[in-house]
């Protein structure tokens, strides 16, 4: 019986250890990834109900069942989530905050400050962006689009045509079509 729990054990540990380190620049990615692994090993149930009646003498035993594994759901992702954001910003939070739930949402409002931040810049490097002769130009547009994509990510929309005109505008004279 040993044997069959080890694969389990060891997909939960994978599992865990592809999500990412949450830094300044991928909580989108990290947020993805972390609740696609609590949800596939079933333990976001915390993140989907709220927390259950307090236990009393007149309680079901499903009321007991629910709220054992919602504490163990909560137990668990707060571990998760532990272990997945660096320990200086682990530091700076609430200590009032004891459930997942609230956790990843003050994780979630630390870092929205980055994506308006963010918003800023992306435009800034869109119209700067320019051709050096140095790289690729297919790898050149190809980063202007990347960018216009990490701006669509923020819900910042570019109309196609002013992709265009920043494409154009990046590159030198040689490349004028309106001659």
């Amino acid at each position: 019986m040993a044997s069959s729990s080890a694969p389990n054990q060891a997909n939960i540990t994978a599992s865990i250890n592809s999500i990412p380190m949450l830094n300044d620049t991928n909580f989108k990615a990290w947020k993805e990834n972390f609740l696609i692994v609590l949800g596939v090993m079933d333990m976001d149930l915390v993140l989907r109900t709220d927390l259950p009646v307090d236990i009393i003498e007149a309680s079901t035993i499903e009321d007991i069942d629910l709220m054992e594994k919602w504490e163990r759901s909560n137990r668990m992702c707060m571990m998760i989530i532990r272990k997945a954001i660096p320990e200086v910003f682990r530091g700076s939070m609430s200590p009032d905050i004891h459930t997942a739930i609230e956790t990843l949402a003050e994780v979630e409002a630390r870092f929205a400050k980055n994506e308006k931040a963010e918003i800023g810049t992306i435009p800034a490097k869109l119209t700067s962006k320019k051709y050096q002769g140095k790289e690729n130009i297919r790898e050149h547009i190809m980063e202007i689009f990347h960018l216009a994509a990490r701006l669509r990510a923020l819900k910042v929309d570019l109309s196609e045509k002013l992709l265009v005109h920043l494409v154009f505008n990046s590159l030198p004279a040689q490349f004028d079509i309106s001659r």
